[in-house]
């Protein structure tokens, strides 16, 4: 059976805490499994990752872990009754100073700067758009609506303007706790929700730096990318960042349903000429959070993700809280890999005009090239930090990348990357006894064979990071 490219983040929630369950999510395909710290408190995150950790271990794979912070909350209040319904033409105050539960007329608000980030003739959706408000005027604390979209309202509905502008900073005293346990956990990967420019992700780095000192842990950040100012500022975030997650629920709410399949093309090619990682979420197959099976317009959706180029596709309540989890992981790994073989492969023209300025990115480019030439049956990295291996992950070839590894922590960071396989193997700092062990490690899981072609990079002198200056190409013993 080939092996997929694509990975699979999945959401852990009440329905797949199981022990058992969570092994078997993990046999069917999960390589990331997301923690979202929206719910739950400091030591359900921590039973978490070990309940992870765990099960990765009995189901003989090697799993990251992802750390999703909550964000600002921008939020509406609650109401007595629980939820109101709001009819077109009718008048409806949100107001920041409102301590008594919300009514017919209006509702307190959770996020108490809306007043100062609006004016009259704005619009606000609320609840993902299903609810629009359009401003008539803002008196001191309270912002004057007019319903122009109704529907249901119920407690504690999210908050978005149309066009974005909303000043709240992306990391609250709630995320800074958070950031705390993520490294007391030794997150993989940690999620930054409404990042507006790269200043928000270099604090959450430094923060999460601070966090992870004292057991020297550096996790790899993740911008999610779901305000409309950070499209302009997308270039800068990716800088600064490790990867991007293309939020489709909050970025639609703020720039329309019909510009995101645009922006999420346009955010994975830039992400993966960056040389980062890229994660497309939200909705993926979200009938089956009651369905056993995915409609044919969520096949597509997960299919054009993975031909758009994607590292991987998110699953947040389809197995945070839906029936079917694992087939919800079954399905979409067969999407993944049935799409994959319609992909094109133009290393050819992914060279044309480039100039590799690093020794290593060199020696990673023309592994490539030269494997897929000679129609080689694998492309191993020896790699310390995971480098080469994600800037070979970010061209398409018909072959597996194999990257081996020392690094425990290199290794669950690349469990991320697009066609990678991260192996953890000692390294010997010989390096002819290393190029040995590599190939025995490779012909002991059935990588290669007796008699098969593949190449292989590997640094000299060993273990320094961004030391890989060799290629050769072996013909196993």
């Amino acid at each position: 059976m080939p092996q997929r490219a694509t990975k699979i983040v999945a959401t852990l929630g009440p329905a797949s805490s199981d022990p058992a369950l969570l092994e078997a999510m993990i046999r069917a395909g999960v390589n990331v499994v997301r923690l979202n710290f929206s719910h739950g408190t400091a030591q359900d995150h921590i039973d978490r990752a070990t309940l992870v950790r765990e099960a990765a271990q009995r189901a003989g794979r090697e799993v990251g872990i992802m750390a999703d912070l909550q964000g600002p909350k921008i939020r509406v209040g609650k109401f007595a009754e629980g939820k109101v319904m709001l009819e077109p033409g009718q008048p409806f105050v949100l107001d920041a100073s409102r301590t008594e539960p919300g009514d017919l007329g209006g509702v307190g608000l959770d996020y108490k700067e809306l007043p100062r980030d609006v004016k009259a003739g704005d619009t606000l959706l609320l609840n993902d758009g299903l609810i629009v408000l359009t401003i008539d005027k803002v008196v001191g604390p309270a912002v004057h609506t007019t319903v122009k979209l109704g529907g249901e309202l119920s407690n504690n509905k999210g908050i978005n303007k149309q066009g974005g502008g909303l000043t709240a900073p992306a990391l609250t005293a709630k995320d800074m706790d958070d950031i705390k346990t993520a490294m007391g956990l030794k997150a993989d990967y940690v999620a930054v929700s409404f990042p507006k420019n790269a200043t928000d992700m270099e604090l959450a780095r430094q923060l999460c730096n601070v966090a992870g000192a004292s057991i020297g842990h550096k996790p790899a950040l993740i911008a999610k990318i779901e305000r409309a100012e950070a499209i302009p500022e997308l270039a800068n975030i990716l800088k600064v960042s490790d990867g991007i997650m293309v939020a489709r629920g909050d970025l639609a709410v703020e720039v329309g349903n019909a510009a995101v399949p645009g922006l999420q093309k346009h955010m994975i090619r830039l992400a993966r000429e960056m040389d980062k990682v890229v994660i497309t979420a939200t909705q993926m197959m979200e009938s089956m959070i009651v369905n056993p099976v995915p409609t044919r317009a969520e096949v597509s959706d997960v299919a054009n993700a993975v031909l758009d180029g994607t590292d991987a596709v998110m699953l947040s309540a389809e197995t945070a809280a839906g029936k079917y989890p694992l087939e919800t992981v079954k399905e979409m790994a067969n999407i993944c890999q049935e799409a994959e073989k319609a992909e094109y492969s133009e290393l050819g023209n992914d060279f044309q005009g480039k100039k590799f300025t690093r020794i290593d990115q060199s020696i990673a480019m023309g592994a490539l090239f030269t494997a897929h030439h000679l129609g080689a049956k694998a492309i191993v990295a020896l790699t310390d930090s995971g480098s080469t291996a994600l800037w070979m992950s970010r061209h398409n070839v018909r072959m597996p990348i194999y990257a081996v590894t020392s690094n425990l922590t290199s290794q669950r960071k690349m469990t991320l990357y697009r066609n990678v396989r991260p192996l953890l193997m000692d390294t010997s700092a010989d390096r002819d006894t290393a190029l040995a062990d590599a190939e025995a490690h490779l012909k002991a899981r059935g990588i290669v064979q007796s008699g098969d072609v593949y190449a292989i990079t590997v640094g000299e002198p060993m273990g320094q990071p961004g030391g890989t200056n060799t290629l050769k190409i072996c013909r196993a013993r």
